[in-house]
């Protein structure tokens, strides 16, 4: 006898329609009216396959058409026979190429912000002894690993990062015009970003990146009150002055590429709205992101529960915004949705948090390989060296750590394809394991995670087109 009980999914509303998010493939699924009434049978209880069928064939329905949708929904796994279907995890791949390469060009920054995972009360990274500003031979050798390691990949990416990037911009410069020669010479398109403080901004640096279409993210944290809370010199001067009209410069001459604002919150600048409508209306960022400090519990400037609920509550305001703006075909700029969505729409199901270790690495000024920039520096999370390479044992157990499966605490959790249990380095600051899930974050990335469901449910029954440049950005 067949009988059908519910799979694994997460049910919600999108403007009219409903829809199922299927946690098995990270997919989308829109429900008929059909569909929708087998589910609601199954909610109190399985049911056998004729059973089903009579209720519904009494409420009109052909029994063809049931036994069509039936087979439907077990098709896409929101129903099940019997016992529980469970994918068995998939065996790492020897080799994954390397996507993109974060390159710490300096370990050192002009500014002494007190949060700051590199620098600040949490850092894990242990750089006595290493040198402070990459050189030429550490920058050719990283590029050159780089390439090597990323055969099979039609394009790869650098992203310059520091301390702050700009105190060896020389190199940079450098690097770009060797690495341009090196994807000629093996016909790889490389694309490059960096991420600045904004205080050594000058017009020529401008120029440069505008021209060699280098993409820049600028870390600040909000108009001046909130920004110079933590973001400040050594002598306790905060950077917000000497920055707008760098920053202004920068969005008024650098036309090549989108410039986005990286926000870090913390427990003394969580006003969301505020920081949003003066970065991006005030200041004019293309792309506006945020987020939550990494930080042990008990700092000051940790965000507690109660903030968090405060931070989920104003991130609704702008995703609403962004629902509006996309229904008419307009870009809004709050990154934090855009991200979600895409991940949406390209299917994401994650088996790790991110890259780390896997498609991307940070490299340090001494050429010693991290899983990511957060790590760089870091004895105890060193994978390698450029000169040699990584050691696989060491990326193995890293990996194994990070894996969803390895997670006991998130296997019942619907976000998991989307979560994967949260950012290696939060779980090291917060658990003392990089393989650790981030649940001091569980009820707040299902609560988002289910505003941006029904953002993309609405918008792929009202405006399906806007969704197209999400699957743009895939195919690049």
């Amino acid at each position: 006898m067949t009988t059908y009980s519910l799979g694994e999914f997460h049910r919600f509303g999108g403007g009219n329609a409903e829809f199922l998010y299927l946690v098995p493939s990270g997919g989308v699924f829109a429900l008929d009216g059909l569909s929708s009434k087998i589910l609601n049978k199954l909610e109190s209880a399985p049911l056998d396959r004729e059973a089903m069928i009579a209720a519904l064939s009494s409420q009109g329905h052909a029994p063809a058409e049931i036994a069509t949708c039936l087979e439907e929904l077990y098709q896409v796994r929101a129903i099940r026979n019997g016992k529980k279907l469970i994918d068995p995890p998939q065996p790492l791949p020897d080799h994954f190429p390397l996507q993109t390469m974060v390159l710490n060009v300096t370990n050192q920054c002009n500014l002494s912000c007190q949060y700051c995972y590199e620098f600040g009360e949490d850092k894990v990274a242990t750089p006595e002894g290493k040198p402070k500003f990459m050189d030429w031979e550490t920058a050719k050798a990283s590029v050159d690993y780089l390439f090597k390691e990323s055969i099979g990949r039609r394009k790869i990416h650098i992203t310059f990062f520091g301390g702050e990037t700009l105190m060896n911009f020389p190199l940079l410069k450098r690097v770009v015009d060797y690495s341009r020669g090196m994807a000629g010479e093996k016909d790889v398109d490389i694309d490059f970003s960096l991420t600045t403080n904004a205080t050594l901004l000058t017009p020529a640096i401008i120029e440069y990146l505008s021209e060699n279409h280098v993409g820049v993210t600028v870390s600040i944290d909000g108009p001046q009150e909130m920004n110079d809370k933590f973001r400040i010199f050594a002598n306790g001067r905060g950077s917000y002055d000497i920055i707008a009209p760098k920053i202004k410069e920068l969005l008024a001459s650098h036309r090549t590429r989108p410039i986005a604002a990286r926000v870090t919150m913390t427990s003394q600048a969580m006003d969301v709205l505020k920081t949003y409508r003066h970065l991006k209306n005030d200041l004019g960022f293309h792309e506006v992101g945020f987020a939550p400090v990494t930080t042990s519990p008990n700092r000051l400037y940790s965000i507690n529960e109660q903030g968090l609920d405060s931070v989920l509550g104003q991130f609704g305001v702008l995703a609403q915004e962004y629902l509006e703006h996309a229904l008419r075909g307009e870009q809004h700029g709050f990154s934090n949705v855009s991200d979600t969505l895409a991940e949406l729409h390209q299917g994401v199901n994650k088996s790790h948090p991110c890259g780390a270790g896997l498609g991307l690495v940070g490299v340090g000024p001494s050429g010693d390989i991290a899983p990511c920039h957060r790590f760089v520096d870091s004895d105890t999370h060193k994978l390698g060296h450029v000169s040699t390479g990584v050691d696989k044992q060491k990326q193995a157990d890293f990996l194994n750590r990070g894996n969803i499966q390895s997670k006991y605490e998130c296997q019942t959790c619907w976000a998991r394809p989307l979560c994967a249990g949260g950012c290696h380095h939060e779980a090291y600051v917060r658990y003392g394991d990089t393989g650790h899930p981030n649940l001091h974050y569980c009820d707040w990335i299902r609560g988002w995670t289910d505003t941006c469901l029904q953002i993309y449910g609405t918008i792929a029954e009202q405006n399906p087109s806007f969704l197209d440049h999400f699957s743009e950005r895939k195919a690049q």
